[in-house]
């Protein structure tokens, strides 16, 4: 079976990358561009404040459950396909968003969306993995690729404050209709086309079904346990019932001919650690935005506005480290890079720790921004220069599928652990004394951030010392391809 795509070089090389790009900054930009219009949202639809989070839920539900799925028909179905699937899906649940009259509406329309972010992340990924030679054309591939997300994550944020004082909470999601169109029509012409396949493939629906299922689940018990308690019925029985069915998931897997997940990927030991990584790195680092956000707005009473402002070091910083990520992998090698990011890391967060406190200015936060946020940006390269290593081109997709929902199940791992610690001792607690508390449990939550991106040090000890050798049909199609 070939997967190669048609023959792509020099300038439309470029142009293809500056698309791909765009997309991640679109994907990025979605994820926070919400949380600012959240309480106009529920003034508006009459939402009950205890509610408002479903917003937020039905979108990380449902991309952490369908990532996986997205891969496979990524590599099954055609990368361009999907690409250009999961921007019309995007654009489309974004204008019923926009649209809405009631708070059912705009969830499922949420809901929707996730599985356009589920479809777009690893079929962007996969592109790249196979159209840029792995090797330094790909590590810079994918340095562009996340400087895109860290600058979306900025734009998120300020863009959300403009367009919620200024047009209303439905401009939030009118936003992405041009964007996700005009990225979808122009991938139509930029990208190569996908291959003709001249070897049927089975999709393993029974495969999709339950890990689908089991995924969706899991995300869900993690998400809402924090709002309806961990004892509720309805989360004992989501994890319960996800636990079931990933279950079933493994045993089909290991029975089938042509299975969702070949768990002969895992041999791959850069596959492995990287999806590792890809959990650490958004159970510590990841989780850092939303106490951040907690401490600007709850403690300090930042506008979204002024939040949106504050952000804009971090992501300067962390799209920086994305930029030396590249450099440090092309030159000594990915294990030595997330080394390198993970202490600087650890470091720069045990600095920003130490701005957690109610009386503290924006100044005692910034050392600690700008060190963790260059950190971030090199494991953030690194990782998923890690997870694409050494996979044959036919199977980028799935891979990319596993180490991108490795990286949803941390977060939500991530923030379901560390929000019941930042808790402890605020309740009865109001004002001033509500303030300091909330800070307090925030700096025992960002030094144990520190102590996660040591773990993650210690798991990259196992990434090989030398990129491994690639089997024939591992090795980059796109032979051909300017760098």
């Amino acid at each position: 079976m070939s997967d190669a795509q048609s023959p792509v070089t020099g300038r439309r090389l470029g142009w293809t990358l500056a698309l791909l790009a765009l997309a991640q900054l679109i994907y990025a930009l979605d994820l926070n561009i919400v949380f600012v219009a959240l309480p106009e949202i529920g003034a508006d639809l009459g939402f009950p404040g205890q509610t408002q989070q479903l917003v937020v839920s039905a979108y990380v539900v449902l991309a952490g459950g369908f990532l996986l799925f997205g891969g496979r028909a990524a590599d099954l179905l055609g990368r361009r396909r999907i690409f250009v699937l999961a921007l019309t899906i995007y654009a489309l649940s974004s204008l019923a968003g926009g649209l809405a009259t009631n708070p059912a509406t705009i969830i499922a329309a949420r809901a929707v969306q996730g599985i356009g972010g589920a479809l777009l992340l690893p079929s962007t990924l996969s592109l790249i993995n196979t159209l840029f030679r792995e090797g330094a054309q790909r590590n810079r591939a994918l340095a562009v690729w996340g400087g895109a997300g860290a600058s979306g994550l900025t734009l998120g944020a300020l863009l959300g404050g403009l367009l919620t004082e200024n047009f209303g909470w439905s401009a939030v999601f009118y936003v992405n209709v041009p964007l996700a169109g005009l990225v979808a029509l122009a991938a139509l012409v930029v990208i190569p086309r996908d291959a003709a396949r001249t070897e049927r493939r089975k999709f393993d629906v029974p495969g999709s079904l339950t890990v689908t299922g089991g995924s969706t689940l899991l995300v869900f018990a993690l998400v809402e346990g924090p709002e309806l308690g961990w004892g509720s019925p309805l989360v004992v029985g989501a994890a319960v019932l996800a636990v079931a069915l990933l279950v079933v998931f493994v045993v089909i897997e290991s029975r089938s001919a042509d299975p969702l997940m070949p768990f002969r990927l895992f041999r791959n030991r850069s596959l492995t650690v990287g999806a590792a990584a890809t959990f650490i790195f958004m159970a510590t680092f990841g989780v850092l935005p939303y106490f951040l956000t907690v401490l600007m707005q709850t403690v300090h009473g930042y506008s979204a506005l002024e939040t949106g402002l504050a952000f804009l070091v971090p992501s300067i910083a962390i799209a920086t480290g994305t930029q030396l990520g590249e450099r440090f992998a092309s030159r000594i090698g990915i294990r030595s890079t997330l080394l390198i990011g993970f202490v600087v890391g650890a470091i720069g967060t045990v600095g920003l720790a130490f701005g957690f406190d109610a009386d503290a200015s924006y100044t005692a936060l910034l050392p600690g921004l700008i060190v963790s946020g260059i950190g971030q940006g090199i494991v953030w390269t690194g990782m998923w220069i890690a997870a694409a290593t050494g996979t044959a081109a036919h199977e980028q997709g799935v891979a990319n599928g596993i180490a991108s929902t490795a990286l949803n199940i941390g977060n939500a791992i991530g923030l379901a652990v560390f929000t019941v610690i930042a808790d402890i001792g605020t309740d009865g607690t109001t004002g001033d004394e509500l303030r300091a508390a909330t800070a307090d449990g925030e700096f025992v939550v960002v030094l144990l951030t520190a102590v996660g991106m040591a773990v993650g040090l210690l798991v990259t000890l196992f990434l090989p010392r030398r990129r491994p050798a690639l089997s024939d049909d591992a090795k980059p199609e796109r032979a051909s391809v300017a760098a």
